[in-house]
């Protein structure tokens, strides 16, 4: 019997938030997890990474008064990618203060209203995966608020981190990386839980997986991303879904679905498995 049938809704992670460094914290909206950061001792001005499912403003809106306090605002908001459990309130959070959102420049056809995403894939099993074909995947219209990532692997208003291109997953994905705690925000390049299955999505049991399979198109590419983001040696790793991942955990994690991509990651069957 699938096991995704047996599980009821009542353990999942929604709402829950942490602090992963003075800096930086994370929410999860339903399913997804997106960061905050800024110092709150010294600002009342944040940076948000991703902005989660639709229909969660109000919810990162209380969470960032919670945190930054009365009269905070956002200063910009940096896409990992744009798919849409990952921009779900991004519309929103510009109509309301009008800040400028960063976005690498393949991904820019998908926040533009120029391109839809490639169709997902409910053939690799898992009952998400089954659910996928309803999942949008038609871009949205962010217009000249969105502006393409520094070329020179900055990040705007985040200083001492760095941007990565980690395709596979979507074109243009990024990851963010500061060298100095050596602090990973991986977005979908890997995650901490397997998404494809409700199940495990309910209960949250961690575990390294690759990128959710039903919306990977490229597995070449993504099995070079998660090389590349293993060869930083991160100390802990935000992912986009999935809880936080620390220390030798996360190491020996990385360096196993490094060993063991094609088994851990990659589908038995599916639409892009052999492309």
């Amino acid at each position: 019997m699938e096991e995704d049938k047996l599980m009821p809704m009542t353990s999942i992670a929604s709402g829950v938030s942490q602090e992963l460094a003075p800096d930086v914290s994370y929410l999860c909206t339903q399913i997804v997890n997106l960061c905050f950061y800024g110092s709150p001792a010294e600002a009342s001005e944040y940076v948000i990474i991703d902005t989660g499912m639709p229909k969660s403003f109000e919810k990162i809106m209380e969470e960032a008064k919670s945190r930054f306090g009365d009269g905070s605002r956002p200063k910009a908001v940096i896409l990992t990618h744009g798919h849409f459990d990952h921009v779900g309130a991004v519309e929103e959070t510009v109509a309301a203060y009008g800040v400028p959102v960063y976005a690498h420049e393949l991904e820019l056809p998908y926040l533009t209203g120029q391109q839809s995403y490639p169709p997902a894939s409910p053939e690799v099993g898992g009952m998400v995966a089954q659910l996928s074909p309803a999942f949008p995947r038609d871009p949205i219209q962010l217009g000249e608020n969105v502006r393409p990532l520094p070329a020179d692997g900055s990040v705007p208003d985040m200083p001492g981190w760095r941007w990565i291109h980690t395709p596979g997953h979507s074109p243009g994905h990024v990851s963010l990386f500061r060298d100095a705690d050596k602090l990973l925000i991986a977005g979908d390049a890997f995650v901490t839980v397997k998404q494809e299955s409700l199940y495990k999505v309910v209960t949250q049991k961690q575990e390294i997986s690759g990128p959710p399979k039903y919306f990977t198109p490229d597995w070449d590419a993504a099995r070079t991303s998660v090389e590349k983001l293993a060869a930083l040696k991160p100390a802990a790793a935000i992912t986009g879904h999935g809880f936080p991942m620390s220390g030798e955990e996360l190491t020996e994690s990385l360096a196993r679905l490094v060993r063991d991509f094609d088994t851990i990651a990659v589908p038995e069957q599916g639409r892009y498995v052999n492309e």
